[in-house]
């Protein structure tokens, strides 16, 4: 089996040196280069090709994000970003991940962490998933001239699942499942996500009309300081609302609120109306937010008409929660195909659990999940 070729890349000599340590302690990653500054990462990676990129974001000379964006236009690199917990840390960090950054890890305490070994763990997993996951061109302007010189699609067409024996079957001339609706019934969709995430999001909260007949609920796999600064991206892009949820909110339809991050997100009924409650219990299976936690609080509401999705991620995390959902009522399932996962992990649990009613590529998410609310 062959070594994970890494090019590690950060202004300073320290970092280079503890990252290249820390990675090539692990037997199946080898470190082939190390580079100052964005200009000298590209052209190391022309020369050397890596499977996998580690690139800081403040640099002189070609900082982090130019470096990224030309790499994702030019040619390709799994990358994990080096972050700063600071907001314009935060900032720089989602539009890393919108320009095509496979996930980021953060410095524990500034530029030069002499304590970087305390997410050493994180940043060999990442690493890991980074090297088996698929390059992409996601600058959106490269999107954009790709689909429009494209045939219609070439990615698979939205396809129904056998639903399971507790939920109620469909017609069998029906394309599109719909839940049942009650007149009078208040609406909530649920989302879960994780690696690839923030530009899944992007995909589908930018694609909903801004008069959504329902709030959503999002849990997004991602540390405290960065889940206000991609709410706030996401909102400037998209019709509807986007914030970063707080204790307490009452939530409305047309607007998409996002967990903070270090804080489990649930949705309670307060006198017939949704409402946000946080809290800070133990993290589940590692996860804080958790999209179980999203999900199984969503399964004790009645008189709601639910929708549940679950997007690009690793691991199972909304698998136990969207299975209690259907053990407790109606409940219509989104999972997003194999074939735009960045990580087809957790769509994967959900599939292979039998909780899919709907199996969908990303960009067909959006105007399903309309038909299935209309």
């Amino acid at each position: 089996m062959s070594k994970i070729r890494v090019l590690v890349t950060d202004d300073s000599a320290f970092m280079r040196k503890v990252i290249s340590d820390i990675l090539a302690e692990n037997p199946d990653i080898e470190v082939i280069d190390r580079a100052r500054n964005g200009l000298e990462c590209i052209e190391k990676c022309k020369k050397l090709k890596p499977d996998v990129l580690t690139l800081d974001i403040e640099m002189p000379v070609m900082d982090g994000l130019e470096a990224l964006e030309r790499l994702m236009s030019e040619n390709p690199v799994p990358t994990v970003m080096i972050s700063s917990l600071t907001r314009e840390g935060a900032d720089a960090t989602i539009r890393a991940l919108e320009l095509g950054a496979f996930d980021f890890v953060t410095k524990p305490s500034g530029p030069i962490s002499l304590d970087i070994h305390k997410v050493a763990e994180r940043l060999v997993e990442r690493v890991r998933a980074a090297a088996a996951s698929k390059p992409r061109k996601r600058l959106l302007a490269a999107e954009e001239t790709k689909s429009e010189k494209a045939p219609q699609s070439s990615l698979p067409e939205v396809r129904a699942t056998k639903p399971l024996a507790f939920t109620p079957p469909a017609p069998p001339s029906t394309p599109v499942t719909r839940t049942p609706l009650q007149r009078g019934k208040q609406k909530l969709v649920v989302l879960g996500t994780s690696t690839g995430g923030p530009k899944a999001l992007q995909t589908v909260l930018t694609s909903l009309p801004g008069n959504f007949d329902a709030p959503i609920a999002i849990v997004q796999h991602m540390p405290a300081g960065f889940t206000k600064s991609l709410a706030q991206r996401l909102h400037s892009l998209s019709q509807i609302q986007v914030t970063e949820v707080k204790d307490g909110e009452f939530l409305e339809p047309g607007t998409a609120y996002i967990a903070p991050g270090g804080f489990h997100f649930e949705v309670h009924a307060n006198n017939g109306r949704l409402q946000a409650h946080l809290h800070q219990q133990e993290p589940r299976a590692g996860h804080r937010p958790s999209v179980d936690v999203l999900f199984e609080s969503a399964s004790r509401l009645t008189n709601v008409d639910k929708w549940a999705i679950i997007m690009t991620g690793m691991g199972n995390d909304g698998t136990k929660g969207l299975q209690q959902m259907k053990q407790s009522g109606v409940v219509t399932s989104i999972v997003e195909d194999e074939s735009t996962c960045i990580v087809y992990g957790m769509p994967r649990a959900a599939f292979q659990a039998g909780l899919a009613d709907h199996v969908a590529p990303l960009d067909k998410i959006p105007e399903l999940l309309c038909k299935l609310l209309h």
